[in-house]
């Protein structure tokens, strides 16, 4: 991993626990601001424009303090999903373990909690995992966008994609659902199908999101395409400036077809969360992000889906 000087700082804050507009809906919880991950792709570097920080995105870290939740109990039923905007098991929670402390609180909540990381610290947690999977009530997502490690280095500096695939296989034989996301799909680069099939045997979800351009980080990652992948600097031009879709849509329907070579079911926005026979994981297709923003994980979009062609 590439070694970064990260400032950090403590913050209080009234409540860890926010509403949230994300595709699954519920709670999200944030025991950090900011992530020194660093993905060169991450949406959540628009939180700077909320926090003051003038840092580089990846440079800068505040640890929470909140409140002890006197009453988790309320939020049973409810889905709290931790780390929207930040990884909460990046390198630093070793040592200031502020998701540790969140997992304590909500251990008998009876929430349904979903831990979004890159990283496979989670295994330091084991035991609480276990214990809040007695009700069946927790699922572990990776996001692991490639098998290419040179191509994970470029992009991000969490750990490796071989140590979160060993995470994976070892929550999942623990019997915890787990989810391969598969986010966000580089076109031209993310091998979707070499994804599935190397994941499909520890994994119950396998969640596929495109990739999002916008904002500050455009620049970098078509400054990035042009030096290291110039024969696609076509593709992204009608993907990202002429706005044509058509990509994804094949993509759509490729991996529908793998769902079909696989045996697994092929959803639209929509996550069932039962475990699944070894080797059929449920896909769901998350492609625009602007479509399934705020719905809940309801099976429906936002609007319907339009092809634009170009002449």
């Amino acid at each position: 991993m590439e070694q970064r000087q990260i400032k950090v700082n403590r913050i209080e804050t009234k409540s860890v626990m926010t509403k949230s507009n994300a595709p699954l809906g519920g709670y999200a919880v944030n025991p950090y601001v900011g992530c020194p991950h660093a993905c060169k792709y991450c949406y959540a570097s628009f939180m700077k424009r909320f926090t003051g920080h003038t840092e580089e995105w990846g440079t800068f870290m505040d640890v929470k303090e909140w409140p002890e939740i006197k009453n988790p109990g309320k939020y049973a039923g409810q889905k709290v999903i931790i780390g929207t905007v930040t990884d909460g098991y990046n390198q630093l929670e070793e040592g200031y373990g502020r998701t540790r402390k969140i997992l304590e609180e909500l251990k008998d909540s009876g929430a349904d909690i979903l831990i979004c990381t890159k990283s496979d610290l989670v295994l330091r947690d084991m035991d609480l995992l276990l214990k809040i999977n007695k009700k069946n009530m927790l699922t572990v997502s990776w996001s692991i966008n490639t098998l290419d490690e040179s191509f994970k280095n470029d992009m991000d500096s969490a750990v490796s994609i071989e140590r979160r695939l060993a995470a994976m296989k070892q929550v999942y034989d623990a019997g915890i659902r787990t989810v391969c996301f598969i986010s966000p799909v580089f076109p031209g680069i993310t091998d979707i199908e070499a994804i599935i099939d190397r994941a499909k045997d520890q994994c119950d979800l396998i969640w596929l999101e495109n990739l999002n351009l916008r904002g500050g980080f455009k620049k970098t990652i078509m400054d990035y395409i042009a030096e290291k992948y110039p024969k696609l600097i076509p593709l992204y031009d009608e993907i990202y400036s002429k706005k044509n879709r058509s990509y994804f849509e094949a993509l759509e329907n490729k991996a529908e077809d793998i769902a079909r070579k696989y045996g697994c079911r092929f959803v639209d926005n929509e996550t069932p969360y039962e475990r699944v026979p070894q080797g059929h994981p449920t896909i769901v297709d998350y492609f625009y992000h602007e479509e399934v923003r705020g719905t809940a994980n309801s099976g429906k979009r936002n609007k319907k889906k339009v092809s634009v062609k170009v002449t």
